[in-house]
């Protein structure tokens, strides 16, 4: 089997798939995109980190690829969609740099504080200003922590050390696992007012863009200091800039940037008070040897046979199990993607049941696909089929399966019953005779909906005028509706809308949904 290395790796790495005597092993950085297009038809299992783009064209070219492995945590440079689509793994290394990071984070929190490069910019220029720089202690300090994943963990461990006092921001994350980690759960504006440091350590994406911007910095104590070692973009540059300028923020500390490389001009990097790194979270010798030896271990083992682990895309089940079960992976994963979106507050316990002839099936993978798909909207790439459910263990959500024998009232049902602290929640899915996923009930309420691309979840009273008030008001805004349904407790009580658009629906249409008569609540789903 030929495996191709696109990106550097530490050599640690290569030893491993080079001592297999099945694997031929070549090393091709630097290829440009028609060159990797050329050659890769020839290899069985690709190894990037962020350089490589793994397109759709090149996955379409490649005519033997099994195998896609990513030295890393990020998938913004696979096309996981193609791959999924050609049946070509995908797996990445979530683990491996971890402690890098979060030492990194903490070696800014301690530059920023004392401002260690700016003083030391000056004394070699000849200076002799100590008053100029005077800092700040951590010591009883409140750093917010936004995301206690692995390395927002290590980071508040670090803090904690230091005598800092921690919140932190996590919606997958129970008040006793917090409690156990010596850290206090709080909202996310609660954490913007209360603490005097913020670091972010969250996945990129849609969903966390601008994640910090104007109104977020307006809530902020006044010298707030803030640091992002995660993904560029979380923060708005362009408002961070101006809280800086303004004082707001007295200090932040930027190893990742909306674009990379940033542009020479941008705005931060002409004031004082901004700490930049070129994205080296990662940039350890222990790091880059641990992503290399994880990737490649992961990448030898499922070309040998011998298990999928950390696989972005599939589950590890036999072959003919998994042609059975595929299409109820992708309801269950699409199931849990929409629930997540529509429920409010935090998670605490997730109870799956099972009903109809799927319960004669080993439904292992379904259930870590749909925790997958519960956790994907806030966790992104660091959540795959085969940590899914350990990492809901690990933030104290309680997992239950229940298989009903007796017949209900499809031929197989999966039922999604969700508690949070702020209430409870259900939705259930099945398959159509074409096999595709649909979602037959919300909250109780019977609907018929194929959870897909942009939708909106009204609930409303059953009144006359709904929809064409909807109708009326997307339509101003050139918002067609693909598909449309609808469920009722009883004439004229609460009511629900489920309708499938061609658009995105902007915040600004989102507010004006919620004012129109009758309309009692609103969601956007993106799946």
């Amino acid at each position: 089997m030929k495996i191709l290395v696109s990106d550097s790796l530490s050599e640690e790495g290569l030893k491993i798939l080079k001592e297999v005597k099945e694997f031929k092993v070549d090393v091709n950085t630097g290829l440009k995109p028609e060159q990797l297009k050329e050659v890769i038809k020839d290899y069985d299992a690709l190894l990037v980190r962020s350089a490589t783009k793994v397109t759709k064209d090149i996955i379409a070219a490649a005519k033997n690829l099994k195998v896609i492995g990513r030295a890393g945590v990020g998938l913004d440079n696979v096309d996981l969609e193609a791959a999924t689509q050609k049946g070509i793994i995908v797996m990445n290394t979530p683990g491996g740099n971890t402690i890098s990071t979060a030492e990194h984070a903490m070696s800014l929190l301690l530059s920023m504080s004392r401002n260690i490069p700016q003083a030391s910019a000056s004394l070699k220029k000849g200076e002799w200003q100590r008053n100029k720089f005077m800092g700040v202690e951590l010591y009883q300090k409140t750093l917010g922590i936004v995301g206690l994943g692995r390395i927002g963990r290590e980071v508040a461990k670090r803090a904690i050390a230091f005598g800092m006092k921690v919140l932190a921001f996590d919606p997958f994350l129970s008040k006793e696992v917090a409690a156990s980690l010596k850290v206090e759960v709080v909202e996310l504006e609660t954490l913007f007012k209360k603490s005097d440091f913020i670091t972010v350590h969250v996945p990129g994406g849609a969903e966390t863009k601008h994640l910090i911007s104007d109104k977020e910095f307006a809530l902020m104590k006044n010298g707030v200091k803030v640091i992002n070692c995660a993904r560029g973009g979380i923060i708005d540059e362009a408002a961070l800039a101006k809280a800086v300028k303004s004082g707001k923020v007295s200090a932040a500390a930027l190893d990742v940037f909306e674009k990379e490389p940033p542009p020479p001009d941008l705005e931060l990097f002409s004031l004082d008070k901004v700490i930049v790194t070129p994205h080296l979270g990662a940039s350890t010798e222990e790091a880059q040897v641990n992503v290399a030896v994880e990737v490649a271990e992961v990448v030898r083992d499922a070309l040998l046979g011998r298990g999928i682990r950390n696989a972005a895309n599939y589950p590890s089940v036999e072959a003919e199990t998994y042609r059975i079960l595929k299409p109820y992976i992708e309801l269950a994963e699409k199931m849990g993607e929409f629930a997540c979106q529509l429920i409010e507050g935090r998670l605490q316990e997730v109870k799956i049941i099972y009903s109809g002839d799927i319960i004669q099936q080993d439904i292992a993978p379904i259930a870590m696909a749909l925790v997958k798909g519960l956790l994907t909207p806030i966790l992104r790439d660091s959540v795959n089929y085969i940590n899914a459910i350990t990492l809901a263990k690990e933030r104290g959500i309680k997992l239950e399966e229940v298989r009903l024998a007796q017949e209900e009232e499809f031929v197989n049902l999966i039922t999604l019953d969700i508690k949070t602290d702020k209430g409870g929640y259900s939705v259930s899915g099945t398959l159509s005779s074409n096999k595709k996923p649909r979602i037959v009930k919300i909250e109780g309420y019977y609907v018929e909906t194929a959870p897909a691309g942009s939708m909106l979840v009204t609930y409303n009273l059953d009144k006359p005028g709904i929809i064409g008030n909807l109708g009326a008001l997307l339509g101003k805004y050139n918002i067609n509706i693909a598909a449309m349904t609808f469920g009722r407790e009883k004439q004229g009580g609460k009511a629900i809308t489920v309708l499938n658009v061609d658009s995105p629906i902007s915040e600004e249409i989102l507010e004006k949904i919620k004012k129109l008569e009758n309309i009692l609540s609103v969601k956007v789903i993106k799946l």
